[in-house]
């Protein structure tokens, strides 16, 4: 239904606010089990993104770290090789 919900924290760059916005419509996806609201549930629907969005938000401000950032480039290169590694034919 839903890919899945990517670590937002300890980035460089940081997070932008469409990564967290569709992080918060991923779990108000697979919570409600709906990819699209019905016409009758879409306020609710929004609503709860909005809400998961700003708790993100506020998380993301709070936590601290003594990490250095992560590249998410390199990050992305590591996920390509494990997912080569994960689904090669042999």
């Amino acid at each position: 239904m839903c890919r899945n919900i990517r670590t937002l924290h300890n980035f460089e760059p940081p997070a932008t606010r469409d990564e967290v916005r569709a992080a918060a419509v991923q779990y108000v996806r697979k919570i409600s089990g709906s990819a699209r609201p019905s016409q009758a549930n879409a306020d609710a629907f929004e609503q709860a993104v909005a809400e998961v969005e700003a708790a993100t938000h506020r998380l993301l401000d709070g936590l601290t770290t003594t990490a250095p950032p992560k590249d998410r480039d390199v990050e992305a290169a590591k996920a390509r090789r494990r997912a080569e590694v994960r689904y090669a034919r042999g």
